[in-house]
């Protein structure tokens, strides 16, 4: 595997979705919970894809229920709280493990691809995001404390 279209992921509905339908555009993947301290980047979210979609630009949210137990609904609970709450209009996935034995093999890519802090490639919490080029490599991470308005500058770059 040598870019984030050699993987498959289900969408939130449990459809199979290959990462190939997302080639060309820059992408940015994030682990999502409903009930976190983070969960406000959801609108941050939401407002760069909505300023960036026509240019190229997708957002593919991942939600985890590893930290804290913070996203413990099923697909449905998730659905609704994305869309009621926030209005979420970005393709959201299946949850997922991030970290781990059952790590989804994309996140495992990516960890790899990008590590965090002193190389640790373990994802630290939620909203850890990960930024991918048109062709598909990943070219940075952002904490969870990272709000999206920071990715801005270097969306803009890869756009």
């Amino acid at each position: 595997m040598t870019t984030v279209y050699d993987f498959d992921a289900n969408l939130l509905d449990g459809t199979p979705q290959k990462l190939e339908a997302y080639r060309g555009k820059v992408l940015l993947i994030v682990n999502v919970a409903s009930k976190c301290g983070f969960t406000p980047q959801y609108e941050g979210l939401e407002a760069l894809y909505r300023a960036n979609e026509a240019r190229g630009f997708e957002v593919l949210g991942f939600p985890c229920n590893q930290f804290g137990h913070q996203e413990p609904g099923d697909a449905d609970a998730i659905r609704n709280f994305c869309s009621t709450k926030y209005d979420v209009t970005f393709p959201l996935f299946a949850k997922i493990d991030v970290n781990g034995p059952d790590a989804h093999p994309l996140y495992k890519f990516m960890k790899h691809a990008a590590p965090g802090m002193l190389g640790s490639e373990a994802i630290k919490w939620n909203f850890t995001k990960f930024l991918i080029d048109r062709e598909g490599n990943v070219v940075r991470r952002y904490a969870s404390a990272d709000k999206p308005e920071k990715i801005g500058k270097h969306l803009a770059e890869l756009l």
